[in-house]
């Protein structure tokens, strides 16, 4: 027999899996909700009470526990107490089941994954209400009668709990893991693969066999819109059930891929965070500053700026007479946006700077998840910021990435002042990134902002290292000459 025991997220307790839990049992499986200390039906807890008084919790529920192994089930939050619980009862866990969850880490507090905002009064955070449950996750799929429940149990979180570091002595994933994803809150399976493919190296560790992935088409609260399938979910994960993710080739690396244009190494200087790539032009030149996504380890190497697709995108601008410039900002959390646009403000007045640069004909361009930094450009955008470029951009954060300050919205901050717009869209695009580009598109639309699109249909999410078509490089040449024609160059590009 199968004995689950399930840790509920923020501000609610184990009643909120009372559903799914008699679903379970009917299945014949062993269902042990936790009442977490502090919460509705947990022991009574005050401002003293942490992440290491859950942790406890959830410890004291496996030792409780009839059966010789469980499977453990974190949803949001409640994956913090679980992988602590794991990590001191080794022995006894069969899996951990990550439902709409994060991936903390040793030293990691839940704070990180919190809307931006969340403000701490007496020791507690108070909990949400009605449709402010949004801020922490889609209601897709709720019931009225089930936000009112979710409404009328929930109980302010003690404060401690979202800010102690999570300790770990080993790995989260030594042991058998399943993510159960829920699309409508912007996981899924396509999402994941793309992190193992394209993002930090930290991702690669779900490519491990022993990590299966299950989505369900609901919201970030299975347990209240889809309780069914969330308990079949769970019995699947338990028989080891769950697709696998394959670990991209090894000898070929986004960062290790040739750039789809052949272009020549020009002249580089280097100062602090930012690269200057030099064209062979007199006088002052205009200049465009290349903006990467991430976010990126502070130890990855190489640094963005050193990338392939940077350093190919610098080059070919800077042999067409403009300067190519890149910058190493800090995103390397998905807080770290304010801290980011802060370095990419700092670099943008280094390159205005430079006698070699005309600092009243300047072009961004960001990429992925670099899009968010757009926002503060398009919503007030100086006059020297001739145009905005965006190739296969994040425009909008899926619902999960709640640590997102709510500034980095780029659709609510287009107008019809903003600069005009060149946006290369991926055909191949995922679904998530995808529908927040046409989100995007209409509100440019409806505010009369130009936007100019480029379409890459057989491209991927970073296509110039992976996509190495006519089709791709039509559109890179095609974006290239309408960013310097906004420049006012006449470099003909080709």
């Amino acid at each position: 027999m199968t004995a689950f025991v399930l840790v509920s997220g923020p501000f609610t307790g184990g009643w909120v899996w009372g559903e799914v839990a008699d679903r379970l049992r009917d299945a014949g499986a062993e269902a042990l909700p936790v009442g977490l200390t502090g919460m509705v039906d947990g022991p009574p807890g005050g401002p003293e009470t942490d992440l290491e008084t859950h942790v406890a919790d959830v410890v004291r529920a496996i030792d409780a526990c009839g059966a010789s192994e469980v499977v453990l089930v974190g949803h949001d939050y409640g994956i913090h107490p679980v992988l602590g619980a794991a990590d001191r009862r080794p022995g006894r866990v069969a899996r951990v089941v990550y439902l709409d969850a994060g991936m903390p880490g040793d030293g990691d507090a839940a704070l990180a994954l919190a809307p931006e905002g969340t403000v701490e009064r007496d020791g507690f955070v108070a909990p949400p209400s009605g449709e402010g449950w949004r801020r922490w996750g889609s209601l897709d799929g709720i019931p009225a009668e089930a936000l009112a429940r979710l409404d009328r149990l929930s109980v302010p979180q003690p404060a401690r709990t979202l800010t102690q570091p999570l300790r770990l002595a080993g790995s989260p994933f030594d042991r058998p893991t399943t993510g159960v994803l829920c699309t409508a809150n912007g996981s899924g399976i396509a999402m994941v693969e793309l992190l193992v493919a394209t993002g930090p190296p930290a991702f690669r560790v779900l490519a491990d066999p022993r990590v299966g992935f299950l989505e369900l088409g609901t919201g970030h609260w299975p347990m209240l819109s889809a309780p069914g399938e969330l308990a079949g979910a769970l019995l699947r994960a338990a028989a080891d059930e769950g697709h696998r993710v394959a670990a991209p080739e090894p000898t070929r690396p986004a960062h290790a891929g040739t750039f789809l244009l052949d272009v020549a190494e020009r002249p580089r200087e280097r100062e602090g965070r930012v690269d200057l790539h030099l064209p062979e032009a007199e006088g002052p030149r205009p200049a465009v500053l290349f903006v990467h996504g991430g976010p990126v380890p502070p130890d990855a190497r190489p640094t963005p700026r050193d990338s392939t697709t940077l350093l190919g995108y610098a080059r070919y601008v800077a042999g067409l007479g403009v300067v190519g410039a890149t910058l190493d900002h800090r995103l390397h959390d998905l807080g770290d946006y304010p801290r980011a646009a802060e370095d990419l403000a700092e670099a943008v007045e280094f390159v205005r700077a430079d006698p070699r640069v005309d600092g009243d004909r300047i072009a961004l361009w960001f990429l992925s998840a670099g899009g968010l930094l757009s926002a503060d450009w398009l919503a007030a955008p100086p006059p020297w910021l001739r145009t905005v470029a965006l190739s296969y951009p994040v425009l909008a954060p899926p619902p999960s990435w709640r640590a997102v300050h709510p500034r980095f919205r780029p659709a609510g901050a287009v107008a019809a002042a903003s600069p005009p717009l060149v946006l290369i869209r991926a055909g191949l695009e995922h679904e998530v990134f995808a529908a927040a580009v046409e989100e995007f598109l209409t509100a440019a639309a409806k505010a009369g902002a130009a936007v100019d699109v480029v379409d890459a249909p057989l491209g991927h999410h970073g296509f110039e290292t992976l996509d190495h078509t006519e089709d791709t490089r039509a559109a890179v040449v095609r974006a290239t000459r309408a960013v310097l024609g906004h420049l006012d160059t006449a470099t003909s590009v080709g």
